[in-house]
């Protein structure tokens, strides 16, 4: 029996009612669908679902984020297309299931004895011989043979030319037919089970029942009944978060355009949120001591919920998907960055809950401060991407092969370069957004990092900012001063600002450099000192144009020289004009120092290293974009899991449709469909004279004789099914002595 791609052809309906079954039916439709149900598939493994639509804009721009919302690739798995994909494949394959599985049924108990002898001359696998035996002797001692093998046998007597003739049919491996019934009633579980288990069912309560989706805010008690689902309902798949100390029973349905609110038969109360983590900072446990209150009788089930390991009530399975922050207390301290005129200038502290926002005032300025995240463990890779003693180029006599192949092989974890992971502590993120609603983000951390080795190099502050979501930090790096703080970094950012202290410092430096008694060189010296920290503070001569005004730091010094020193000259000009800045701000760091009733630095490598990067920070902290930077002082870490809650009656549905597919494809791969049949006339009837020169062997027998014609059918050609022909033909076609 051989599969049509034909479909179902009814006598019924009009003309177009029997193409459209006949198509609908057809095993080229179900291979279209799945093809289609492949590619998107593909485009929702590629593409982040269910991310906010300002993440689609800020990664393809706005023409293709609305391109993927009309078309709901965002939601490909619950898109109204891909559902309804997935209902005309079950119909599809459904159809081609009832059109050819009682073909295949019949086809089973079939052994195809009517098979005329001049048929078997036909086949590729086919051999005859001359037995020393009568033709029903024959004929049961080689379906004797065949049954112990495992074949599944029939004997047919019926008239020759010479006497009465004998059919040996036999059938070995039915179950390749069976794979394919398997296999199509698989993808039709599956479907099914991914039907049950998606949105179909909610957005048939939503038109049925008048619910629709909420887009709004404030308190979950808040949310009329419309956009709630009771607790009956039979399928969903929403998300549960519940901080420590506290208990909830309604779960999140995320929707397109909004959320539904899913009452659950229970309310889940968190004891104590766990989780462990690896050497490289990833978490290895989440697990969630939880207490569950059955609504209807009040019973209270202490359960542990960790990954993979869910707990269950009342049909309903809690995974434990993420973990959050559950309205963690900060304190901050606002240290003061701007430079202008109205900028905040004194530090204050601030405290709030993760999750909550602070109205700020920065003179005329309104701004909100809105506490978005506390991360108390911060594990960062310091290595510096080399080996030890590697340098920068390729040395050819150090070019070990099989230390190279060595580096390559072995587990997956083996990495060429080394790792030095530390563990940087607390970080705290937020937002500062202004009176017109733009927002930037800002990822503070709480203690000094050192982020290179050697004792001359100082630790620094790490200030983070960035503009969008999907781009990355970029730090300001503020030295720690002998009193672990950054009050030098601060002092010396308003120091700048100043004429006065400025002119004080470039004073006290030429006199130092020059000496009291060359006045006309100290005149000079300051005078070139003067220009170069005021371009560092970003104050230009009048009539410097526009674009340079904006300019400070380093970058200022640059250009000036660009703008005003031949090329020849930059390099020599540049080196002096440094050191000069140099000098000026190391006065002017010992001058705050000494004004703030502070021991002046001593004049070592390990201040050396901390001017560096004092130079580095204050070119830098011209481009940090806010008045002030909070720094984390305090925090009391509150902790929440998120829960996921879900009814899936499709799951068992959608695990045998998994068993199925798994029996139905290694039916159809693994067992091959054989069929043997043997054909044995008395000798001397019409067939004794014909043989097949290529397999055909004669052989002298007694008076009680029969000529035997054998042949092999397989539903593929293999290496294998010639070994198993050779090896029946001598087994079958050989008469025991």
């Amino acid at each position: 029996m051989t599969v049509s791609t034909q479909g179902m052809k009814v006598n019924w309906g009009s003309r177009t009612v029997r193409a459209s079954v006949e198509l609908l039916s057809s095993m080229r439709f179900s291979i279209s669908l799945l093809t289609v149900i492949c590619i998107a598939s593909i485009i929702g493994t590629v593409l982040k679902q269910a991310e906010p639509l300002g993440n689609y804009v800020n990664q393809f721009g706005p023409f293709w984020a609305q391109v993927f919302s009309l078309a709901s690739l965002n939601t490909v798995y619950s898109a109204w297309w891909f559902l309804l994909i997935l209902a005309f494949l079950v119909v599809s394959t459904s159809l081609c299931i009832a059109r050819n599985a009682p073909k295949i049924l019949v086809d089973l108990n079939q052994l195809k004895e009517n098979l005329r002898e001049q048929s078997l001359k036909a086949f590729g696998h086919r051999a005859e011989n001359t037995l020393a035996e009568s033709p029903e002797v024959a004929a049961r001692r080689i379906g004797q043979t065949l049954v112990q093998s495992g074949w599944k046998v029939k004997l047919q007597q019926r008239p020759s030319a010479g006497g009465d003739g004998w059919m040996v049919a036999a059938k070995k491996g039915a179950a390749n037919k069976l794979g394919y019934i398997a296999a199509h009633s698989a993808i039709v579980l599956v479907c099914i089970g991914g039907l049950l288990d998606g949105d179909m069912i909610v957005r048939l309560q939503m038109l049925l029942n008048d619910k629709s989706t909420y887009t709004g805010g404030g308190l979950i008690a808040d949310v009329p009944l419309k956009h709630r689902l009771s607790d009956s309902n039979p399928t969903f798949r929403a998300n549960l978060l519940v901080s420590e100390g506290s208990r909830s029973g309604t779960a999140i349905l995320n929707q397109p355009g909004g959320v539904l609110l899913q009452e659950l038969p229970f309310s889940i109360e968190l004891k104590k949120f766990i989780v462990e983590y690896y050497s490289t900072g990833m978490p290895k446990l989440f697990a969630s001591d939880i207490i569950i209150h059955d609504k209807e009788t009040g019973e209270k089930i202490p359960a542990r919920v960790e990954v993979n390991h869910p707990a269950r009530h009342k049909g309903v399975e809690i995974y434990q998907s993420s973990f959050d922050d559950g309205g963690s207390s900060v304190t901050l301290k606002a240290v003061p960055m701007g430079t202008a005129a109205g900028a905040t200038s004194k530090p204050f502290e601030i405290q709030g809950t993760i999750g909550s926002t602070s109205a700020l005032t920065n003179g005329a300025d309104k701004m909100t401060l809105e506490y978005t995240a506390l991360r108390v463990i911060n594990v960062e890779n310091f290595a510096s991407g080399k080996n030890v003693g590697e340098g920068s180029g390729v040395d050819v006599r150090k070019v070990d092969l099989r230390q190279a192949i060595d580096s390559r092989l072995g587990a997956a974890n083996k990495t060429v370069t080394q790792k030095e992971l530390r563990n940087v502590g607390p970080s705290v993120s937020y937002k500062l957004r202004d009176a017109a609603g733009q927002a930037r983000e800002y990822n503070n951390y709480m203690l000094p990092v050192k982020m290179a080795d050697g004792d001359n190099s100082p630790a620094v502050y790490l200030l983070g900012v960035r503009e969008n979501p999907a781009d990355t930090f970029q730090y300001l790096r503020i030295p720690v001063d002998g009193e672990g703080s950054m009050d030098t970094f601060l002092r010396m950012r308003k120091a700048l600002a100043d004429p006065a202290q400025r002119e004080l410092a470039v004073n006290r430096y030429a006199t130092l450099a020059i000496g009291a008694d060359r006045p006309e060189l100290i005149q000079q010296l300051a005078g070139s000192a003067s220009r170069a920290l005021a371009l560092f503070a970003g104050e230009w001569p009048e009539g410097t144009p526009e674009v340079s005004r904006k300019m400070a730091g380093l970058q200022a010094i640059s250009a000036f020289m660009e703008a005003n020193v031949p090329e020849a000259e930059r390099n020599r000009a540049g080196e002096v004009l440094v050191r000069i800045l140099n000098g000026v701000l190391f006065e002017l760091t010992q001058m705050t120092r000494q004004q703030a009733g502070l021991k002046p630095l001593p004049q070592d490598e390990k201040t050396q290293g901390f001017m560096a990067q004092m130079v580095l920070s204050l070119s830098d902290a011209h481009h940090y974009p806010a008045p002030m930077a909070f720094e984390l002082k305090e925090f009391t870490q509150v902790q929440a899991s998120v829960f996921q809650v879900a009814r899936a009656p499709g799951k068992t549905i959608v695990y045998l449709g998994c068993a199925f597919l798994i029996i139905g494809v290694f039916a159809m791969l693994y067992v091959r469909e054989r069929r043997v049949w043997v054909w044995l006339a008395p000798r001397g009837g019409k067939a004794e004279n014909q043989h097949d020169d290529a397999a055909s062997v004669t052989v002298d027998g007694p008076a009680v004789s029969s000529h035997a014609t054998m042949a092999l059918s397989t539903n593929r050609k293999t290496m294998d099914g010639d070994r198993e022909f050779e090896m029946l033909k001598t087994k079958l076609l050989q008469a025991p002595q």
